[in-house]
């Protein structure tokens, strides 16, 4: 029987090559996003994180036209981009809602039918910002650092009953849609608080830098991140994390194998704005 996934955000990026890619190596794909849109080859839902209800009816549909999940991919989630302090509440909690309390929710909601199946896969893409922080994205970073820590208890809870959680980090951090948002977002924030001028500029500096590595990385692309997913959710190992991009490899390294000094000097010395010259 051919297996069956459920892939959230399915409508463009990581989401869609991903289902696409699952769709190509024999899979029923349930691709889910808030505003359906054809996806040849896969059985397109509507489903919004943030929405419980709309979760629900998504795995009710999948489960009537397929009979079964074998799988799950969080993969829906956006990045807010500035600086705290000038962020309002709601933007605050926004990000929270989907990056997190909608990914317990998809999985609240698909536990029931992988407990009765006594078997399934959560896969949970989070970013290389789960893993290090970097200026001007505080609010991406505390959701996926929070992403990271849910996934990897849930994994111990879980794997005792046959369901192995899965986290896929890759270096999604620097997107297109990261620079449209900076470019967009920068009069904002030059506008709101002075003392933060000088520091969101030099910010803007690392971000141009980084995507310029990120571009020259072969594998910094939608599909083969998709690639990594597609092995992460057909991996029977105990194996939790999945680093899917080489661009991010250098602050993972020193994030995960250097003592805690050596990593903040590291990240100082390479991705931090310098502080203004004393008086």
């Amino acid at each position: 029987m051919k297996k069956t996934v459920l892939i959230t955000g399915a409508s463009s990026g990581f989401g869609k090559a991903t289902a696409e890619l699952f769709a190509a190596r024999g899979w029923n794909v349930i691709a889910t996003m808030r505003t359906p849109q054809e996806l040849p080859g896969t059985f397109v839902t509507p489903l919004d994180v943030q929405k419980p209800e709309t979760i629900r009816a998504a795995i009710d549909a999948g489960l009537t036209r397929f009979g079964r999940i074998d799988a799950v991919v969080n993969n829906a989630g956006y990045g807010a981009f500035g600086v705290f302090e000038l962020t309002p509440d709601e933007k605050v909690r926004e990000q929270f809602e989907v990056n997190v309390f909608g990914v317990m929710n998809v999985v609240r909601a698909v536990l029931p039918h992988f407990r009765a199946n006594k078997g399934g896969c959560i896969v949970n893409v989070s970013s290389g910002a789960g893993v290090f922080a970097l200026p001007m994205i505080s609010l991406y970073n505390a959701s996926k650092f929070a992403l990271e820590g849910f996934s990897e208890s849930l994994s111990y809870e879980l794997g005792a009953l046959g369901i192995r959680v899965k986290i896929v980090e890759p270096g999604g951090v620097i997107t297109t849609k990261f620079g449209e948002r900076s470019a967009k977002e920068a009069s904002l924030l030059s506008s709101g608080i002075r003392d933060y001028d000088s520091f969101v500029s030099e910010a803007h500096q690392v971000f141009a830098a980084m995507r310029a590595s990120r571009s020259a990385s072969k594998d910094s692309t939608s599909e083969h991140v998709a690639e990594v997913i597609f092995e992460a959710t057909n991996d029977t190992s105990e194996r939790l994390r999945y680093v899917a991009t080489s661009d991010i490899l250098p602050l993972v390294r020193a994030r995960r194998q250097t003592s805690e000094d050596e990593y903040m000097a590291f990240m100082r010395a390479s991705v931090a704005p310098k502080p203004p010259a004393g008086p």
